[in-house]
């Protein structure tokens, strides 16, 4: 026999349980017309009783006796089942950010975050993908663009992104001793996908007739790749030094100049479902990294 309606199923746990109709109806929801209708049904089911109808009370018969206390047991099975799903998800942050910042600025102070939190088990993913939060098993992301975003999400904005160019101590001794931002012109150039050299030499004060002798530049995916191209002399990348600061203050790359390219369009926001933004887990991670923001910012990072 196939299983019955599950709503019937829940209607006779609860009348069998309290032995009224009335308050399995206030328990659920439901009219107590609505909990006979169930219950009828899953007789008709049964092909038996399971209630003997008495003057202003109900008691189960002998075969609706057996069945409540194995319904109830299942009831209770899957319950302790859901919330130990429910007890698993609230104990597991999973965060998504953009790869180099993932990287290179999160994964090193993510590890202060697990400690003051023990609890809390993270899982760090990078991607440039935009997360669908109905989706994906994500509870929180960190993402560069402009904003604002959609509607159903709290945005809060950690900094904004600063790009330089960096390269070989090779390639910066073919620029001479007193080099302009033009001379960067006659060196490859490597860039991001979604960043512009052409913002960078406006903001240095390079024509942009001196512009139209430059080849075009050389487009990888993360700026890893990219600082990684530049230390073998393959270009001048235009990057981020905050995510490479070993790399720019050792010997592997240096800055030949010091401008530095602020765009509005290229500001990191934590994003995560308006809904959620008093779930424990995200609550404790929004305060952490805004804290963690501001001590770099004043210097105490």
């Amino acid at each position: 026999m196939r299983l019955p309606p599950l709503a019937a199923v829940r209607a006779f746990e609860a009348a069998a349980r309290h032995l009224s109709f009335t308050r399995a109806a206030a328990e659920l929801g439901m009219t107590q017309a609505a909990i006979s209708y169930q219950i009828k049904t899953l007789e008709q089911r049964t092909g038996t009783s399971l209630f003997r109808r008495q003057h202003r009370r109900i008691e189960l018969s002998e075969a609706g006796a057996r069945l409540a206390p194995v319904i109830s047991d299942a009831f209770a099975r899957m319950d302790a089942a859901f919330a130990g799903l429910r007890q698993t998800a609230e104990g597991v942050l999973t965060v998504s950010a953009v790869t180099t910042l993932a990287s290179n600025w999160l994964a090193p102070r993510i590890g202060a975050f697990q400690l003051a939190n023990p609890n809390l088990a993270v899982r760090l993913e990078g991607s440039s993908h935009l997360v669908d939060f109905d989706r994906d098993d994500v509870d929180a992301a960190i993402r560069l663009g402009p904003g604002p975003w959609h509607r159903g999400l709290r945005a809060h904005r950690l900094f904004c992104q600063r790009l330089t160019p960096v390269c070989s101590p090779t390639l910066a001794a073919r620029l001479g001793p007193n080099p302009q931002p033009r001379d960067l012109l006659r060196l490859p150039l490597i860039e991001e996908e979604g960043t512009d050299w052409g913002l960078w030499f406006d903001l240095a004060g390079v024509d942009v007739a001196d512009r139209e002798t430059a080849g075009p530049p050389m487009v990888l995916e993360t700026q890893q790749m990219m600082v990684n191209a530049a230390a073998v002399s393959a270009g001048v990348a235009l990057v981020e030094p905050l995510m490479f600061p070993g790399e720019v203050t050792g010997d592997r790359l240096v800055r030949p100049f010091d401008v530095l390219l602020e765009h509005d369009r290229n500001q990191y926001w934590l994003v995560y479902p308006a809904g959620r933004h008093n779930a424990p887990k995200i609550r404790a991670f929004r305060d952490w990294v805004l804290a963690e923001v501001a001590a770099m910012e004043d210097g105490t990072d």
